[in-house]
């Protein structure tokens, strides 16, 4: 198996013996019109209200480890699989990348783990509420008039 160069980055992780990342280093070579941008940086909001406009912005939002289309926890995978089965649009923030905005999601829902989802605005929990949601028919209802793109 070849080496793969490890690269002091936040969110870097090996899955089936490939690199995969979240964020690239600074790369001299790379244009800084195609340089990552961190938007929670370059924003003068702070946390509390980067997570209250994200709720609000957003029909439904969810706080995962990971991104969904590769989840870095098996709830995460379920909650993401859950919404996926609506095909309704839904919006993401990895917490893995940011601890301090993993606090901030926390101290806003009064919920300490992760996954979170938000639908219209409210507070619905983790993948075990929704997964017994998606069963017994409320989650459909929640979402009947989040139109998908």
């Amino acid at each position: 198996m070849k080496d793969v160069p490890r690269w002091p980055v936040t969110g870097s992780f090996n899955h089936h013996g490939m690199q995969y990342s979240t964020t690239v280093p600074n790369d001299p070579d790379t244009h800084e019109d195609f340089r990552p941008t961190n938007k929670l940086d370059d924003s003068s909001l702070s946390l509390k209200d980067i997570v209250e406009q994200d709720i609000k912005e957003n029909p439904v939002m969810i706080y995962i480890k990971g991104v969904p289309e590769l989840p870095r926890c098996g709830f995460s995978s379920l909650a993401v699989r859950v919404l996926q089965e609506y095909n309704v649009p839904f919006s993401s923030r990895n917490i893995l990348e940011d601890p301090e905005l993993k606090d901030s999601v926390k101290a806003y829902s009064n919920w300490p783990t992760f996954p979170q989802i938000f639908i219209k605005g409210e507070f619905i929990g983790g993948s075990d509420i929704i997964l017994s949601m998606h069963k017994n028919g409320e989650l459909k209802e929640k979402l009947k008039d989040i139109a998908a793109n």
